[in-house]
Parts: C-alpha cells; sequence; structure tokens
C-alpha cells in the first residue's frame, strides 16, 4: 500500500466529510477561468468537494486520488447532487498524467512532498492542452504559525517562487501569497496563509 493511501483511507473512513461538502473558495471564485465545458482533472480531490462542484457547473470532471474510501464518498456526493464525474484511483507518487489530455487541472491542498513534486508539476504543464488553465491553491510555511490546518511538514508546504520554477511553460495570471480564512470542515478551520495560483499553457504550445 502506498504511503499516500495508507495516510488518507483511514481518515476518509469515517462517515462525515472532514473538510465539508462546500467547495474550496478560491476554486468558487475562478472556476470561470476553465475553458467552459472543458474536461478538467482534480488532483488528490479527497472526498469530492471540488470535482462536485465543477460538475455542477458542466465541466467534463475526473476526480484523482490514492484513496479509496475518499472517492467512495465523492460518488456518493455525486449522486447526491444529481451530477456525473469519473474516478481515477491513483497515487500522484507513481502516476503519469496523459499529455495534451485536459482542458483544465485543479489542485487543491493537494500537498506533494519535493522528492517527487516537481515531477508531477512537470506533468501538470505536459497534461494541459494548448490555452488549459491550471487552478492551485496549498498552505505556504508561514500556515505553520497559523496551526489551522494542513501539513505540518515544510517539505509539504509551497514557496510561491518555487513552484513559480517547477510550473515553467504556463504563463502566470495569478500568482500570490495571502492570508484568509480558510473554513472547510472540521480540519480547515480559521486564518490560513496560502498560495493561490492562477495560469495558463500558451496556446502558441500547439507547435
Amino acid at each position: 500500500m502506498s504511503d499516500a493511501r495508507a495516510f488518507w483511507n483511514p481518515r476518509f473512513a469515517s462517515p462525515d466529510y472532514l473538510y465539508g461538502t462546500r467547495a474550496n473558495d478560491f476554486l468558487r471564485e475562478e472556476a470561470h477561468r476553465l475553458p467552459a465545458g472543458g474536461r478538467v482533472l482534480s488532483l488528490g480531490d479527497g472526498e469530492g468537494r471540488n470535482g462536485v462542484l465543477l460538475a455542477e457547473q458542466g465541466f467534463d470532471v475526473t476526480t484523482l486520488d490514492a484513496a479509496e474510501a475518499g472517492l467512495a464518498k465523492a460518488e456518493a456526493l455525486a449522486r447526491e447532487r444529481g451530477v456525473t464525474l469519473a474516478t481515477a484511483h491513483a497515487d500522484l507518487e507513481f502516476h503519469r498524467l496523459e499529455a495534451d489530455a485536459w482542458d483544465g487541472v485543479v489542485a487543491i491542498f493537494c500537498h506533494l512532498p519535493s522528492s517527487y513534486r516537481a515531477r508531477v508539476l512537470a506533468d501538470v504543464v505536459a497534461a494541459l492542452k494548448p490555452g488549459g488553465v491550471l487552478l492551485l491553491e496549498g498552505y505556504t510555511p508561514r500556515q505553520l504559525a497559523f496551526g489551522t490546518g494542513g501539513p505540518k511538514e515544510t517539505d509539504l508546504l509551497y514557496e510561491p517562487e518555487t513552484l513559480r520554477e517547477e510550473l515553467a511553460g504556463l504563463e502566470f495570471i495569478r500568482l500570490a501569497e495571502v492570508e484568509r480564512p480558510v473554513v472547510e470542515g472540521r480540519l480547515h478551520t480559521g486564518l490560513a496563509a496560502v498560495l493561490q495560483i492562477v495560469a495558463q499553457k500558451p496556446e502558441e504550445a500547439a507547435q
């Protein structure tokens, strides 16, 4: 069993939704930047709240996670909301994304260790179609002082300039570190230090 699967499956096995069923605020604000009706991949989507929101907005959504327990809850939430989404059981440490396959990629609090994060983010750049959009929000190391959720290891947290380098090939519409209230279930609650990225793959990448 992979480390991610072993960590998340027991947590998602509880009947409640650990991070709630309401989608992330940053995603709600920025989803309009994704190509309308496009094919969107939500990475580390957990219990599916973000993928379900995108499905409700008419996107063709695949929600990817290492934990089967989370994907089962994502499917249940989609049924409850009257939408459909595809699920993909995969651990990003080993999984490779298909190139030029997605109109949008979403990564909300999908924290990866530096040992393979750069490779995954390079895969994200390659996986986007020309004109495709990445929406990403994650905690920065400044979050450790707030203690309101997220990883406790600095290696799993995001520095703006590091992600700018690891997402080389995209044009940044927004790359900003902000402090904002994050209230998402019982594990993300309170003022937080986050990195927000909106980036697009240039159309000329088709050449």
